[in-house]
């Protein structure tokens, strides 16, 4: 944060959109990195993901209290900015509009202009006295004075289409680049650091930070840091997807031992070498490489899944019986970092 400059104020928010903006410029103000804010949380107990800020900052809703108060934390507001914080978060979460800084001006010129347009207004009296309201500086003819009557409340309600305009926009931009991820050429499997990329959701594979079970879900792919995934070969065309997570050290993605033959078993990551083959995947085209590749368990001859074929993030990934038909939420791109 520079010398003096005050921190965003997030009263000046009034939707959700705005709210976002207004932490994203916290964040900006901060001077810190994902990972340096994590630190900073966790410093003081608190615990705060590097990918759950980055969902948040790329969400429209307001997030959840708890969250706002280690994120404000972690920026170095203090607890008067971050009463304020979540104030107005509560404000837009119960009517989804914050009223309290129009009610304190903070709307600026436009509030003038609708006391001026009211009928009987002191101040619309003193511009037709001094002659502003005509050219000759006589008083204004009904017919002018009924035209700004009208013509405010339609400039209102255009600042309302404008502003859902905004709003749409700022969503659908989220949605347009969610697609564009999507639709990001396949890339084939080669030994080095990969990002595991599902086809048909743009989310990448990837643990949730500070859940020991290594559990693998989908995330979006610009979180997708803990751990750093990379392939390995391994004989036979077989492949290892080794996991570097930043808390429990190297490790490698498979199925529990005790379930590897079940359908709907949870691929997690552990420590190499606990279950053996059961590490091992073949990685296959499906049926144009350009699709996407399926991920098979050497064991079990199941296919890795992200459950249901769901998009939402954080949705689990699980070995389910092999698609031959669509591959639904089966296939996968490795680009390369």
């Amino acid at each position: 944060m520079a010398d003096g400059e005050l921190a965003p104020d997030p009263r000046e928010a009034h939707d959700p959109a705005g709210f976002i903006e207004r932490l994203q410029a916290l964040k900006d103000w901060s001077g810190l990195t994902y990972r340096e804010l994590s630190t900073r949380a966790e410093a003081v107990g608190d615990v705060l993901p590097r990918s759950t800020v980055a969902n948040m900052l790329a969400r429209t809703t307001v997030p959840r209290e708890e969250l706002l108060t280690t994120f404000v934390r972690a920026c170095g507001a203090g607890p008067e900015a971050l009463e304020n914080w979540l104030t107005v978060r509560k404000e837009l979460a119960v009517r989804g509009h914050y009223a309290g800084a129009e009610g304190s001006g903070g709307f600026g010129d436009s509030g003038a202009g609708r006391e001026a347009a009211g009928p009987g207004d002191a101040g619309s009296r003193a511009a037709a006295a001094d002659g502003r309201g005509t050219d000759a500086g006589t008083p204004a003819p009904g017919p002018r004075r009924t035209r700004w009557r009208v013509l405010v409340p339609v400039v209102g309600v255009l600042a309302l289409v404008i502003a859902a305009l905004t709003v749409v926009a700022f969503v659908r931009g989220d949605d347009t680049d969610h697609v564009r991820q999507r639709a990001a050429p396949v890339t084939a499997p080669a030994a080095g650091s990969v990002d595991v990329r599902a086809v048909h959701s743009g989310l990448c594979l990837n643990e949730r930070r500070g859940q020991r079970s290594g559990q693998v879900y989908q995330v979006p792919c610009a979180g997708a840091v803990v751990p750093r995934y990379s392939l390995v070969p391994l004989s036979g065309g077989l492949w290892r997807l080794h996991s570097d997570h930043p808390d429990y050290g190297p490790g490698c993605s498979g199925i529990p031992v005790e379930a590897v033959e079940q359908d709907g078993a949870p691929l997690m990551d552990q420590e190499c070498g606990k279950r053996g083959p059961r590490e091992a995947f073949r990685i296959e085209p499906f049926p144009d490489p350009a699709q996407g590749y399926r991920i098979r368990s050497a064991h079990s001859e199941l296919c890795l899944e992200v459950r249901d074929a769901s998009a939402e993030p954080w949705t689990d990934v699980v070995q389910r019986a092999c698609d031959d038909d669509t591959g639904a939420g089966q296939l996968f791109s490795f680009d390369r970092r």
